[in-house]
């Protein structure tokens, strides 16, 4: 009873170290950047297809879904409109950071908790490197990086799956659909769904890295860590877009 009550809060003071740890190494500039144009490069293709289909299907499923509502009210030539803002404001910031927490989250977590299990990190300490420094570092600053980029990459491909289903099912010409999805978005707009991905990328670079830092249990507990991590960002992702969403949305709602 006594370990339920106390062991989360324990957790949470270790990933609470290790999150000041990050940002001290940073402030020093402490960064090996060699590390992080790698991580960069390993994150973003491993989530950069799955990304641009889950962008494509969501686009063009908002734009069959609006055709049909649209088309009952006679107002089919708002689906443009509709289509890209739900996109822009709310959809693919939160299903990239979804399947960025699942693929590369995941990667993360597996990879430093194989190194933990195997003595990796203890190794790097007898060596005289600083883990922190040399594993965690690189990969939550290339988390920063990625995760926007897949954003505005999700937001395209899925701005251009609405167009190929209103263009083809909705008979809505080419040029006026483009307008009309320039028009519709404003700064605010895109400011509101982009600025959460710099706050979700922190998350999932945190949580990814603790629970791959601290694995324990050897092969199994590699497997367990990796699932409680992908659990948590989701978790953590879907609470935070809600909590800065109204906070978004009180202070520039209109």
């Amino acid at each position: 009873m006594i370990n339920a009550v106390f062991h989360p809060i324990t957790r949470l003071g270790q990933a609470s170290l290790l999150l000041g740890e990050v940002f001290s190494n940073i402030l020093r500039g402490r960064i090996r950047w060699k590390e992080v144009f790698k991580q960069i490069y390993d994150q973003g293709v491993q989530s950069l297809v799955i990304v641009m289909l889950v962008s494509f299907a969501c686009g063009a499923v908002l734009a069959m879904q609006a055709r049909v509502t649209m088309e009952r009210f006679g107002a089919k030539e708002f689906i443009a409109q509709l289509v890209v803002l739900s996109l822009v404001r709310e959809l693919t910031p939160v299903f990239t950071a979804l399947v960025f927490s699942g693929k590369s989250g995941a990667g993360m977590a597996s990879e430093l908790g194989t190194m933990s299990v195997n003595n990796q990190i203890q190794a790097t300490r007898t060596l005289g490197v600083d883990p922190v420094e040399f594993l965690v570092v690189p990969r939550m600053i290339a988390c920063f990086f990625v995760l926007p980029l897949l954003v505005v990459i999700g937001e395209l491909v899925g701005i251009f799956g609405g167009y190929v289903i209103a263009v083809w099912e909705a008979r809505i010409p080419g040029s006026y659909y483009i307008s009309q999805t320039i028009n519709a978005v404003g700064y605010i707009d895109f400011f509101t769904g982009f600025s959460k991905v710099f706050f979700f990328s922190i998350l999932i670079g945190w949580i990814s890295c603790f629970q791959g830092f601290f694995t324990s249990g050897g092969s199994l507990g590699v497997g367990r860590f990796t699932t409680k991590a992908v659990a948590l960002c989701y978790v953590a992702v879907i609470v935070s877009n809600t909590i800065l969403t109204k906070i978004i949305l009180t202070f520039w709602g209109n």
